[in-house]
């Protein structure tokens, strides 16, 4: 089946589960509960089902009979694996009734191992003792360490950034679109026609999830579904070769990241913030941008450093 087949099915047989998704989560009473350092608009979130990222991870079930190869199940793992530390997560906060989920050091290391079976598996593809990772149509050799150093560091940055930038309706799957668009168009090129397969559906069960997701959204993806869809664009990259291309496909996340620890860093060293609050998106909201507004734009945004990172690989 063709990736444009996978993405057509997925996409209907998911647009038609969502709202038997939604009935069952509010009969489990999994509910979003809004963060309490969070802009005061954000009150009437609470209640709204969440986990429907489960979604994401009923199309990596899915699509397993057409990944073909081990590149392919390596980013299906990658992203059921960060999908299960989020669904613990999301558990643990549905289960106490207030936004606190796991132990930010149990998270963390639950990740790290998450990291390093991705980037063990990735070791396997080797043929030599050195990987080739390109960017900008260079093709740059580095030693089998470094790309494991590279790899672990890529999947757990990537998959947090997603997750911080998971505050507003919409944003998170939005802004995933286009960097997923581009690793396809990649894994196009390079004849990896079982990662295409695997992006594509993923893709299909996100652009399903928007309809329900947007603003107003009717169901929250929780960390089950950022986790997962960081997963995915983090280990595309991996396989791919173009992990080094990551931050810039994916400058959005990354400058979300960026401003939380500028908000840090800043307050501790000087008592002062550098932004109204963080993550950025908090920030123009604070500035007293309608949430939709500071959505769209960030959609544009992320479109725009997905145009710049598929021009610079042509």
């Amino acid at each position: 089946m063709s990736a444009l087949w996978i993405f057509a099915v997925v996409f209907l047989v998911g647009a038609v589960s969502v709202r038997p998704l939604i009935a069952l989560l509010r009969s489990l009473e999994y509910h979003q509960y809004a963060y309490e350092d969070a802009p005061s608009t954000h009150a009437v979130k609470t209640g709204t089902p969440t986990m429907g990222g489960l979604l994401f991870l009923l199309a990596l079930v899915a699509v397993i009979p057409f990944a073909h190869d081990r590149f392919a199940l390596t980013v299906i793992v990658a992203g059921l694996g960060c999908g299960v530390v989020g669904f613990l997560d999301d558990l643990v906060k549905v289960r106490g009734g207030r936004n606190r989920g796991l132990r930010a050091r149990v998270k963390f290391l639950a990740s790290i191992v998450v990291a390093l079976l991705v980037a063990l598996s990735a070791i396997g593809f080797s043929h030599g003792a050195n990987f080739v990772l390109q960017a900008m149509s260079l093709h740059l050799f580095v030693p089998t360490a470094w790309f494991f150093v590279l790899a672990v560091l890529a999947l757990i940055a990537t998959t947090h950034s997603v997750n911080l930038t998971d505050g507003l309706d919409g944003l998170a799957g939005g802004c995933i679109v286009p960097p997923l668009l581009v690793t396809a168009w990649w894994a196009y090129r390079a004849g990896m026609f079982g990662v295409l397969n695997v992006d594509a559906a993923v893709l299909a069960a996100v652009c399903a999830f928007l309809i329900y997701n947007r603003y107003p959204a009717k169901i929250m993806m929780g960390d089950v579904g950022s986790l997962a869809l960081g997963g995915v664009l983090a280990a595309t990259t991996i396989v791919l070769g173009n992990v080094l291309l990551l931050p810039l496909i994916g400058g959005v996340f990354v400058a979300e990241t960026l401003s939380v620890i500028i908000q840090v860093s800043s307050f501790k060293r000087t008592g002062k913030r550098i932004f109204r609050m963080s993550p950025l998106h908090h920030h123009f909201e604070l500035g007293g941008m309608p949430e939709r507004t500071v959505t769209h734009r960030f959609w544009i945004a992320s479109t725009l450093f997905a145009l710049v990172g598929t021009a610079v690989t042509r």
